[in-house]
């Protein structure tokens, strides 16, 4: 299993429109490193969903519930279906991973318009330690 970030902006799709359509299409990712993260995503792989917007959080965990495929709305893009498996409570927050220094390598630090993109082992692991009832 891999794990992955996914991030959306919470006025667009909020992680509690996400739990109200319990299912969707990861779709609008059209920057090519992106892309390449979700055409490495395969069924029964976690993504955590990250809200760009507001408080910069991790907010909810999904699971990776089809093959990726092409949009068919844009050809520069892929999309995923994602299955809502439920809240972080409370959410990991960016200044909280930041704070931990473990991460300084990760996208999500460096790359902060990156949407899509893997999670480090080392990451899974601190939100396994975090969030015990995560079914990570």
């Amino acid at each position: 299993m891999q794990y992955f970030l996914a991030k959306t902006d919470p006025k667009t799709y909020s992680s509690d429109d996400f739990a109200r359509d319990k299912r969707t299409i990861w779709d609008g990712v059209t920057n090519a490193q992106a892309v390449q993260a979700i055409r490495a995503m395969r069924p029964g792989d976690r993504v955590f969903i990250y809200h760009s917007q507001g408080e910069a959080a991790i907010v909810a965990l999904a699971e990776v519930t089809g093959e990726p495929r092409p949009d068919p709305s844009n050809a520069k893009s892929w999309v995923v279906q994602l299955e809502f498996i439920g809240r972080i409570d409370p959410p990991a927050t960016l200044p909280e991973i930041k704070a931990s220094g473990l991460f300084d390598g990760w996208a999500l630090v460096r790359q902060s318009r990156l949407s899509t993109m893997t999670a480090p082992d080392a990451f899974v692991d601190w939100m396994r330690e975090r969030y015990p009832a995560l079914k990570l």
